[in-house]
Formats: C-alpha cells, sequence, structure tokens
C-alpha cells in the first residue's frame, strides 16, 4: 500500500514537531549558528560558577533543538526508507549531531579538571543545584572520561561508527526482498517484516513453513555480507570500550545505566536454572499441534487456533482502554489523547521501517510508529509502545530536559506493565475455556518470546562480543554456530532445530546496539512484578508506579524501580517472572485437558 492510500487519521502528526519542512531548516541554522556559540564556554568553566551555569544553560538548549531537528528527520524517513529527500535531512541532522558533540567535547575534561572540593562550592549556586545528579554521574565516569583532544577525536569518530549500523538499516528496510508464497486463501501474497510473524501464527503449516524457508533464503543469499556488517558494528563497540579504559563492551555497555554486571550474568544463569520449564512447555505445543515432528516455523502458531480473531484497530484501543483501568482515569484520559490526536502512526506501507517504536522530542507529545496487523499480537504492541509513550509523557511533564529522558533498562518496566494488565484483563474476562486457552497460550508466548527469547539474544552477543574481543574471528559460519547452538540449548529435544533458525542474528536490529535486549528481559521481570502488585491492589502501589513513571532519570535505574518496591539487584523479580511462567504452563495444561 502506498502512503498516500492510508487515512490521515492513521497517520502521525509530524507537524506537531515542526509546521514544515521550512521550519526545520529555520532551526537547523539555529543549530548551526549555536555550535560555534557553545565554544565559547571553552576554557572559562572553573573560573566561576556563573560560568558553569551559562554553559549548561546553552548546552541544554542546544541538544533539546539537536534532538528535535533528529527526530523530525528519521521520523519523516522512516514513513518511508526509500524516500531521498528525508534520507539527506536525516544524513544532515546525523552530521549536525557529530559536530554538536565535536564542538561540546571539551566540556567534560574540563568539568573534570576543577578540584572537587571547588566544584562542591560552585553547586550551591541557584540554579546549578539540579545539575547535582549530572556531577555524581560525571564523576562516577572520570576515569574513562579521556582528554579534550582524545574526546574531540572520539566525537568524530562517532559518525564513521554508526556506518554498519546504517547500512544494515538500509539493506534491511529498503533493499531487501522476500518471496511470495501461498497464503491461506490460496492467494499468492509476499513476505514482509509486518507480515512474517502473522504468516507464521497461520494455522496452516505449509504456509508457515513456507514464510519460514522464504526469509531466510532471502538472508541466506547475504549471509557473508552481513556477517562482515555485524562483525563491524562488534568491533567499533571493542573499540570504544577499550579507548575508554573498560575491561570490555558489556561493561562499557552497561556502565551508562549504572547497572553492575552481574544483573546481566545473573539473568542468564535463572534462565539457564528454568530451561526445563521451557522445554516442558515446547513438549506441551507439540502433543497440542498433533505433530509428528515440531519444527522452528510451529512455535508462532496459537495452538488453540479457534479462538483466533481478527481484532481491526479501532477494537484494539477499546480494549487497551478496559486493560488498563487499574491505573486510573488520569492514566486513561492521557491514553485516548494519544489515540485522538496525531500521535500514533498505524499501519504498514511501502517503503515504511518495520516493527513498532515510542520516540518524540522534549517539549513535544510522544510519537508511536506501528505496523498494525489485525491480530492479538498487535493489540498487545499498541499496548506496550503506548507505555513508553505515556511514559516519556509523564517525565517530560515533570522533570527538566537534563532528566527527562530515561534509560531502556526503565523503558521496558513501563511497556511490558501494561501488556501485563491487559493480559490479565483479558483473562479475567474470557468468556469461556477455549478462549481462556487461547490467552493463556499468548502469555506463555509472551514469556517464550521476551524472557527466554531475548536471554538467549543476549547470550548470543555476550559470546560474540567476547570471541571479537579475544581476536576471534566472527565469520558467518561462526555466528551461525554460536546461534544454532544456543537454540538446541533453550529450546530441547522435543523440537527439530531447523538449520535455517542459524541465520535469525542476521535479521534482528537490535544487535546493533549492542547489549539492548538483555533489557526486555528485566523489564519483563520487573512488569510482572510491579503488575501483580497493581492488581492485587497493593496499597500506595499505583502512586509509586506514577512516581517512577514521572522520574525520568532523576535517579538511577535501579534505585527508580526500588520506587515500585524491586530490586533487580536480586535474583528475585526474574524468579518470581519466572515462577509465574511454570504456574501459567500448568494452568495451561489443565485446561486443555476438559
Amino acid at each position: 500500500m502506498k502512503r498516500e492510500e492510508i487515512p490521515k487519521q492513521y497517520q502521525w502528526k509530524m507537524e506537531d514537531l515542526y509546521a514544515s519542512n521550512e521550519a526545520w531548516e529555520a532551526d537547523f541554522s539555529k543549530l548551526q549558528r549555536g555550535i560555534e556559540d557553545i565554544k565559547k564556554y571553552e576554557g572559562t568553566l572553573a573560573k566561576s560558577a556563573e560560568n558553569l551555569l551559562k554553559m549548561h544553560k546553552a548546552s541544554d538548549e542546544l541538544n533539546e533543538l539537536a534532538e528535535r531537528i533528529y527526530v523530525y528527520a528519521n521520523q519523516h524517513l522512516h514513513e518511508d526508507t526509500g524516500n531521498a529527500y528525508y534520507q539527506g535531512l536525516s544524513g544532515r541532522a546525523q552530521m549536525l549531531l557529530v559536530q554538536l558533540s565535536e564542538a561540546s567535547s571539551y566540556i567534560e575534561p574540563e568539568l573534570l579538571n576543577i578540584p572537587e572540593d571547588v566544584l562542591e562550592e560552585m553547586l550551591k549556586l541557584e540554579g546549578l543545584r539540579k545539575y547535582e545528579m549530572y556531577y555524581e554521574r560525571l564523576l562516577r565516569r572520570k576515569e574513562h572520561i579521556l582528554s579534550k583532544e582524545m574526546e574531540e577525536l572520539l566525537a568524530g569518530v562517532e559518525e564513521v561508527a554508526e556506518g554498519s549500523k546504517d547500512t544494515f538499516m538500509m539493506f534491511n528496510n529498503a533493499d531487501l526482498k522476500f518471496p511470495v508464497i501461498t497464503g491461506e486463501d490460496g492467494e499468492p501474497v509476499e513476505i514482509t517484516h509486518g507480515k512474517y510473524v502473522k504468516l507464521l501464527e497461520s494455522q496452516n503449516r505449509e504456509v508457515r513453513k513456507a514464510a519460514f524457508m522464504g526469509l531466510y533464503e532471502s538472508y541466506g543469499k547475504f549471509k557473508n555480507t552481513l556477517a562482515a556488517t555485524y562483525r563491524a558494528n562488534v568491533k567499533q563497540a571493542g573499540f570504544f570500550a577499550k579507548a575508554r579504559r573498560y575491561e570490555s563492551s558489556l561493561k562499557a555497555a552497561l556502565a551508562g545505566s549504572h547497572i553492575p554486571v552481574e544483573v546481566y550474568d545473573s539473568l542468564i544463569e535463572s534462565v539457564h536454572a528454568h530451561l526445563p520449564a521451557l522445554h516442558e512447555y515446547v513438549k506441551v505445543r507439540k502433543e497440542k499441534l498433533g505433530v509428528e515432528e515440531l519444527h522452528m516455523y510451529d512455535l508462532y502458531v496459537p495452538m488453540v487456533g479457534e479462538a483466533d480473531k481478527k481484532i481491526p484497530y479501532e477494537e484494539a484501543k477499546e480494549i487497551v482502554l478496559k486493560g488498563l483501568e487499574p491505573l486510573g482515569e488520569d492514566y486513561l484520559e492521557l491514553l485516548k489523547k494519544g489515540f485522538n490526536e496525531g500521535w500514533i502512526d498505524v499501519y504498514e506501507n511501502e517503503g515504511k521501517r518495520s516493527g513498532a517504536y515510542s520516540w518524540g522530542a522534549y517539549g513535544t507529545h510522544p510519537y508511536v510508529l506501528l505496523n498494525y496487523q489485525d491480530n492479538l499480537n498487535n493489540v498487545f504492541t499498541l499496548a506496550h509502545e503506548m507505555g513508553h509513550a505515556l511514559h516519556s509523557y509523564h517525565s517530560d511533564e515533570t522533570q527538566d530536559y537534563i532528566y527527562a529522558g530515561y534509560k531502556i533498562f526503565v523503558a521496558e518496566v513501563a511497556s511490558t506493565c501494561n501488556e501485563a494488565l491487559l493480559i490479565r484483563y483479558l483473562l479475567d474476562n474470557s468468556k469461556d475455556d477455549k478462549e481462556k486457552a487461547y490467552l493463556l497460550n499468548y502469555f506463555l508466548e509472551q514469556f517464550r518470546g521476551t524472557l527466554f527469547r531475548q536471554t538467549m539474544f543476549a547470550e548470543f552477543e555476550k559470546i560474540a562480543h567476547a570471541k571479537s574481543e579475544a581476536g576471534e574471528p566472527l565469520t558467518a559460519e561462526v555466528l551461525c554456530d554460536i546461534y544454532y547452538e544456543l537454540n538446541k540449548k533453550y529450546f530441547g529435544d522435543e523440537i527439530v532445530v531447523d538449520q535455517e533458525i542459524a541465520l535469525e542474528w542476521a535479521r534482528i536490529p537490535h544487535f546493533y546496539t549492542p547489549f539492548y535486549v538483555y533489557q526486555y528481559s528485566t523489564g519483563f521481570s520487573a512488569a510482572i512484578s510491579i503488575s501483580s502488585k497493581i492488581l492485587k491492589g497493593e496499597p500506595g502501589i499505583v502512586e509509586k508506579y506514577k512516581r517512577f513513571l514521572s522520574s525520568g532519570s532523576s535517579l538511577d535505574c535501579i534505585d527508580l524501580l526500588k520506587i515500585c518496591d524491586v530490586d533487580m539487584t536480586t535474583k528475585e523479580p526474574v524468579e518470581e517472572a519466572l515462577k509465574v511462567f511454570e504456574s501459567t504452563l500448568k494452568e495451561f495444561a489443565e485446561i486443555m485437558k476438559k
């Protein structure tokens, strides 16, 4: 479908960010001038608290402006990744961000040269007090911040380092084409990113197999190129980690959110300990589907096919509103505002970026990109992304720019909490055993797809990066072997681990943001904990949760979750979530016996 064929009511209102491309150009020029202005504070920061405050105000203003410029250009590009005009705007915005980073590169090294006792006195100035957390985090990273010259050099290298990620995005969204297969109705259907999972949910096994084989055949033709692209991304992460004196790219990635590496390792250990439950789930799936051999392309089809139904977008909105009622009327009113006032780009169109996300810039409402298909999975995607959006809205409304943004570690809590509340609403309101079995199957799939699968992704990244750092080559064969063996370990002996699945690493966009995906698993676990407290009616929990949503990054991630009495430095939240999986599997098995 062409974008112009989609009704305006289902497109996001980019004019809320900039009324026109001309308005964007005006701010682009303003930022160019501002980049020159920020340089004038160089060498003056230690002279007075007043100079320090002026620099911070100027820096915040420029970064806020840069965010708007970058988001506008890229969201337009995501509407159609083949659009040459917005490719140009995106490239210019990226270049300007690099220039701003280079021009500001003196700031942190200069601040770190100020004696800490002098800095403490300076921060007593009215206006500077709000930067205390900024300075606490800065001093924490002191040993990893380099000289002015080195910071300037690294800032310039960043644009080059993004090359592998940009290459993959353009290849995956604009250039890669998948074959046409025969759909459920006997008609030809082209495999797309948006349709792939829907095809795997087909009750017709031949459709599932054709989609699976067709997709991986397409990636397989480019496996060496994709291995080279991914290898370059792994190497750039290793380069920056080493340059900043971190022991590994894993430690470097986690340091930004002040997450102990033990949290990452503990997640993998906890999931390993509960893999027998996943193996049991695979066994149950094999039995319920009634197949001699269960294959990887059988993992997404609902085990209770009769309960599957089409859910148009308008109906999806009403379901989400009902499901999130425990969060209170004020939350629901914001949700309606997002639904009705141009926050969401709903449907897939030719050239549109695949998947879904919530994004935006400080000072305007959040934006949500969807590629909505009429199924239950996409209803949950809507709830998930609006969880992100309302988290951003609450934080932007409450926090100054410097603390409004939040780390991904906590972002996934807001989104998956919405999903956990929604599944409980649907289960509590199911009309019969078949419908309940279908919903339990869906809930089990959330655990499999999020807690187990994303942890497997995290383990793949850990192995791949460690191999690279040890000087071992990351060829297509090596990457495929790592990934294939992990699938065998995670899914067990009750399934045929098809050789094609070894290529799945080649199609995961999040691998180009190293050590990102584990946060889906930790976030899911925290969300299960918080949503359980909300559903039990624990006194004060809704208010605590909204305080968490409104806190941005004003506290460290671990401390933000402690607002809701969830401590991710312990194994407890992950263990609790895995026990819920086990009890849900038991409930599903029992209801299927009726």
